[in-house]
């Protein structure tokens, strides 16, 4: 075993944490964005002492949770693509512990072992989607 490969490979495995740790950061700025847009339309209709138009409200939550599932997807994609990387640098280790947690977990395929974060998280902007769409339908038929 090189020491290169080593090296290699603890600075490839902390590079797949950080992608980890930044797909954090955008789920807490897209809550906090569809949050401050939540207390947004409340002020507004304080304020105004009317209700802003729902319709137009339920549209911008929908992009931007479109925008949000759609980055989920990107980082999934990418931390899917270091994994495989990171299990062909182990086979050349002694001992592939990424690739075994793999086999533990059922390689992803059996929900009762592990259920991916990353298809867990996913839902939330669907969930929100579908309700602001639902939302809309409402408005429209009363």
């Amino acid at each position: 075993m090189s020491h290169k490969l080593l090296e290699q490979y603890k600075l490839y495995v902390e590079m797949a944490d950080r992608v980890s740790q930044r797909r954090q950061t955008a789920n807490r700025f897209y809550i906090s964005l569809l949050s401050g847009l939540g207390g947004l339309y409340l002020l507004l209709k304080e304020i105004l002492n009317t209700q802003p138009n729902i319709i137009i409200w339920a549209i911008l939550i929908i992009i931007i949770s479109l925008l949000w599932w759609l980055t989920i997807n990107s980082y999934r994609q990418l931390n899917s693509g270091k994994f495989k990387v990171i299990h062909e640098m182990e086979q050349q280790l002694p001992f592939a512990c990424y690739d075994r947690e793999w086999d533990y977990l059922g390689r992803g395929k059996n929900g009762k072992l592990y259920r991916q974060l990353s298809k867990v998280e996913g839902y939330v902007p669907l969930v929100i989607i579908v309700l602001s769409a639902m939302l809309i339908t409402t408005s429209l038929l009363l």
